[in-house]
């Protein structure tokens, strides 16, 4: 069994050839139209060897803040005067789409949570789209079990990705393009340098600061801030842009481990019906908001998704809608679902009788 964790010359070698892999997938998933290839590719990929158990793969951590940023970098030159003029003007459904899907997560993690073996209060933690890490960490706080936590959360974001694109693209039907966004942008190494520095000193100064998902909120935060004053810098090139999705995608991919699968058993399959449960939910509630609010359903149904801002404004993007303001629904439901967490989690656990943890646990 070979460890893809760096160690040396060796380890960084084996993490290279990893990546190299999904760099094979995402150019197979493409040249098939795939939605998101250079992310859905990878993940597919590097989520098939994991499981296999013949190879143990694992993105070191120090590797994932390169996509993030990139892809926060890239969304957040996109905030224009113009497009902050558009976010104020639909602030209301923004908002009411913020509140509805946090009801919806918090509905859904209550039904299923009996059948899933969990508590209330885990299955709220399992369900709620934040971070993996904060979500364990709160739930080992209230000494439950994490790793079904994890298993959940990794399985949602991973679901999401997949899913959601095919979805759509099946309603519009498959474009005829199959090029990735910007791919008509020269390669400059001075450009991309300095999107690079800017986009790691934003993250570490939110790291310092505290700010929740500061991988992505620092370096979208910095750029905006750019491009709103009018000093918006040119974009990441289409090769960045895919090499950052590559690491994303091989990342979510290798958390996919044989043993946590092999003991998964019954939380996989009532987890898998829980996480279908919660995008429906949240896919109706989106729809239903954008009639109302005369809005485009696609980019509410994007900015309603139960997955990662990261993950959800590449879509966008990709799928040629406005990331812009995707970006702004998914940021408006952190910084309301963030601070909420911990007094949701309490009030819920006040309905929880004495129960084991997660009877099957990853």
């Amino acid at each position: 069994m070979t460890d893809t964790r760096f160690g040396g010359a060796g380890g960084a070698l084996r993490v290279a050839l990893l990546l190299g892999t999904g760099a094979v997938a995402g150019w197979l998933f493409q040249r098939l139209g795939s939605p998101l290839p250079w992310m859905i590719g990878p993940l597919v990929a590097t989520a098939l060897l994991s499981a296999s158990g013949r190879v143990a793969v694992s993105v070191p951590d120090r590797i994932r803040p390169f996509g993030q940023i990139v892809v926060a970098s890239q969304v957040g030159l996109t905030f224009s005067p113009d497009a902050a003029a558009t976010l104020a003007a639909q602030a209301p459904a923004i908002l009411a789409t913020a509140l509805a899907t946090l009801i919806g997560i918090v509905g859904v993690s209550i039904a299923f949570a009996r059948w899933n073996g969990m508590s209330y209060a885990q299955s709220f933690l399992a369900s709620v789209p934040t971070s993996p890490v904060e979500a364990a960490e709160m739930t080992a706080a209230r000494g439950l079990d994490p790793m079904p936590v994890i298993f959940l959360h990794t399985l949602r974001m991973s679901a999401v990705v997949v899913l959601l694109p095919f979805a759509l693209f099946a309603v519009e039907g498959w474009p005829a393009s199959r090029t990735m966004p910007y791919a008509d942008q020269p390669f400059r190494l001075a450009d991309i340098a300095l999107l690079l520095a800017i986009g790691f000193a934003a993250m570490h100064l939110f790291r310092r600061l505290r700010v929740p998902n500061p991988n992505f909120l620092g370096p979208l935060a910095a750029m905006a801030a750019l491009a709103v004053s009018g000093h918006g810098l040119a974009p990441y090139p289409a090769a960045i842009l895919s090499a950052a999705q590559v690491v994303l995608g091989c990342w979510l991919g290798s958390t996919f481990r044989r043993d946590r699968m092999a003991r998964a058993g019954r939380l996989a399959a009532t987890g898998s019906a829980t996480i279908l449960a919660l995008l429906s939910l949240c896919s109706a509630l989106a729809v239903a908001i954008a009639l109302a609010a005369g809005l485009d359903w696609r980019i509410v149904l994007l900015g309603a998704a139960p997955g990662g801002v990261t993950e959800m404004a590449l879509t966008a993007k990709v799928l040629q809608r406005d990331a812009t303001t995707v970006t702004a629904f998914h940021l408006t439901r952190i910084f309301l679902f963030m601070p909420s967490i911990p007094w949701i989690v309490a009030l819920i656990a006040r309905l929880d009788r004495p129960a084991p943890n997660a009877g099957d646990p990853p």
